[in-house]
């Protein structure tokens, strides 16, 4: 039998990490990537340059021989009316265009979430400057601006106290720009995310209710599972995680970032904030950290095939973003970090450095959270090319035991 072909649009590091996983399962997997230097080109050898709004490119995508079995994405800015075609003319596309439009349009998927029933923050549409207006007024005097499509990694979002704020904005609303919305000022506590698996026959797998921590709008680290999370509040979590993927009829990997925030009596809850319908930061240590990576997951999904185990392999998987470094190239700190810490696995994006960029991610495991978060800290700052805070304990107590027969 013939491996099954995935095309999948986008050649950043989601896509380069789908590889590892694509070949351990036998999969074809075929990507949609920006030049031939990009992230995912460097490790897929069936690689199709082009752009996600270029027609011919993501029919070339999806038509090249051996033709793919099902189309995917590692980003949401694919053209809808693209999608429809190719499923009218046969071709599977998974996450459907009828549920990726809720990951690419901020008021249709609050819309959408609040025909649900699902909690989110207090938002509204914003057609003027009036309109901001009334929302600064009636949420407090400070609300978050968002552009409706393109935002990512804080880029869209603007927190406003005044309208001319957001003037460029909403003058260009006149001019056709991207639609806006504003959503209240949440006081949340932190920041949870939970990732789902869903295949078309119905079957959805939840992996544990994580925290992620947010650097300058970029999600700089996660911690699996959740510290101190109230088990009603993971169970809440993850039903409400399950809910949307069920109600935009999601096949794929599903992120849903949270935010928790505390009720008048002292107790928790939860509001939806963001939706991906594809891996995200906040699941990259499932790579590492449990039993099946929400890379595998994501290619069983759109594969219908069953889906994997979700629980975690350690009581606690600590990812840290490498965010920039003074590093040329990063792999020339893989010795130092080693050094430091034999058990830390490193992920490399084979990206340019610049300052702030995504440039690879570290995950630690292990039984005691301070010593987990403080090792994969430290092996993140020798990445950035900075001195670790402390060398960790469980680093020589690796290094001594390294020895033996392979």
């Amino acid at each position: 039998m013939a491996a099954p072909v995935v095309a999948v649009v986008g050649g950043g590091q989601l896509a380069r990490m789908m590889a590892p996983a694509a070949t351990a399962l036998g999969v074809h997997l075929r990507v949609l990537v920006e030049g031939p230097a990009s992230s995912a080109a460097q490790v897929v050898p069936d690689s199709v340059v082009g752009s996600a709004s270029d027609v011919g490119a993501v029919r070339a995508l999806v038509t090249g021989v051996p033709g793919a079995d099902v189309l995917t994405f590692e980003h949401e800015h694919v053209p809808n009316d693209l999608l429809e075609q190719l499923v009218a003319e046969g071709h599977p596309v998974h996450p459907a265009a009828h549920a990726l439009v809720h990951a690419q349009d901020k008021i249709v998927m609050r819309q959408r979430l609040t025909a649900l029933g699902v909690p989110c923050p207090r938002w509204a549409p914003l057609p003027d400057a009036a309109a901001l207006q009334r929302f600064l007024d009636e949420a407090g005097g400070a609300v978050v601006v968002k552009t409706a499509r393109g935002g990512y990694d804080g880029k869209g979002v603007r927190v406003v106290t005044r309208t001319d704020e957001v003037a460029d904005w909403l003058d260009a609303l006149g001019d056709g720009g991207v639609p806006l919305l504003a959503e209240e000022k949440v006081p949340f506590v932190r920041e949870l995310a939970v990732m789902v698996g869903r295949r078309p026959s119905g079957e959805v797998r939840a992996w544990p209710v994580v925290e992620s921590v947010q650097e300058g709008g970029v999600c700089s680290e996660v911690v699996a599972p959740a510290p101190d999370l109230d088990a009603t509040v993971a169970q809440e979590a993850t039903a409400l995680a399950v809910q949307v993927a069920q109600g935009l009829d999601v096949t794929g990997v599903l992120a849903v970032e949270l935010f928790e925030v505390r009720d008048p009596d002292g107790g928790s809850r939860v509001l939806v904030n963001e939706l991906a319908m594809r891996p995200h930061n906040t699941g990259h240590w499932t790579i590492d950290g449990a039993v099946t990576s929400q890379f595998e997951q994501h290619l069983r999904a759109v594969l219908d095939l069953p889906l994997g185990a979700t629980r975690a392999r350690a009581p606690w998987s600590v990812m840290v973003n490498v965010l920039g470094s003074r590093h040329a190239d990063l792999a020339d700190a893989l010795p130092a970090v080693a050094a430091l810490d034999a058990d830390a696995k490193v992920h490399l994006y084979g990206k340019e450095v610049r300052p702030g960029r995504k440039l690879g991610h570290v995950t630690v495991t292990g039984d005691d959270l301070a010593d987990v978060r403080a090792r994969a800290r430290a092996a993140a700052a020798v990445l950035r090319g900075e001195e670790p805070a402390g060398r960790p304990a469980a680093a020589t107590a690796s290094t001594a035991t390294s020895g033996g027969a392979a």
